[in-house]
């Protein structure tokens, strides 16, 4: 028969506390209350190994074979886990100078990205969590409801193992799509992002062309310093716009002043594009 002994720190707080059950009234004696078991109550039976149609898309983008696309696709409908932290919110010593926690909140543990918009982290097995921060706990849950709930709580980041050798970040419009339950394609792949571009550059003095492309910030790179040909945190999209010889510095600011303004009532990159910088070139 499995041992089922109280961990001494709870049994320690039942002696100060003169009780066997918790506040609902259920009985602390006969419950596991050991590690690794916080995921299992949305996924019965999950042993919360990483999900291999993720590690395979992963595998598949640092080799260069695979993309950005193909990652955030697998995701969709994945289990992962989120961290929480406990958060004493209230507490008192007993008489046998035992630290009582009288309310305790759980939180998520949130990140900070470069520009300042807030990141939540999350990883694909309870042990990439655990190497992350030893302190937090997994809770298991879909993509899907963990895009939504950040969606709503005004995250514009996610990031895939945070930590490890190779994060992963999935940018606002990807995380908007897995929220909505959408398929993603990256927007310097997309032909309405393109055809945006070229439309507000038309007619503009001094532009031969404009185009779009990947941006520097796409790329990720490994601990060791390799390139992963996506996964970074952005800029996603360079806008580049080809530019006659010989405008002065007048005629310049004056076109793309004139160029970003139209960019900006573009639905096509309002929705779409999560950040963008902008490239000039001189035609021949």
């Amino acid at each position: 028969m499995t041992d089922r002994r109280l961990p001494e720190h709870i049994a320690a707080q039942l002696r100060g506390a003169g009780g066997t059950a918790d506040t609902g009234g259920q009985a602390w004696a006969g419950r596991n209350l050991g590690e690794g078991t916080s995921h299992t109550h949305l996924f019965p039976g999950d042993e919360g190994a990483a999900d291999p149609g993720v590690l395979a898309a992963l595998v598949a983008l640092r080799a260069g074979a695979g993309d950005e696309a193909a990652v955030v696709a697998a995701l969709a409908g994945a289990r992962v886990f989120v961290p929480v932290v406990a958060e004493v919110s209230s507490s008192t010593v007993t008489e046998a100078g035992l630290v009582a926690d009288k309310e305790a909140d759980m939180a998520l543990v949130s990140l900070r990205a470069a520009d300042g918009r807030p990141v939540l982290p999350v990883f694909t097995s309870p042990q990439a969590l655990a190497a992350w921060h030893a302190a937090a706990r997994p809770v298991a849950s879909d993509v899907r409801r963990t895009a939504i709930a950040a969606v709503k709580d005004g995250t514009q980041l996610l990031v895939l193992d945070p930590g490890s050798a190779t994060p992963f970040v999935v940018r606002r419009p990807a995380l908007w799509a897995l929220a909505r339950g959408r398929a993603w394609s990256p927007s310097y792949c997309s032909a309405e992002v393109a055809e945006a571009v070229v439309r507000s550059a038309t007619g503009l003095p001094g532009v031969v062309a404009a185009r779009t492309a990947p941006g520097d910030g796409v790329a990720a790179r490994t601990t060791g310093g390799a390139v992963v040909p996506g996964g970074g945190a952005g800029p996603e999209l360079a806008v580049v716009l080809e530019l006659r010889p010989g405008l002065d510095r007048a005629q310049l600011d004056d076109v793309v002043a004139r160029f970003q303004a139209r960019l900006s009532v573009e639905p096509a990159l309002a929705e779409d594009v999560d950040s963008m910088q902008l490239r000039l070139t001189t035609a021949g």
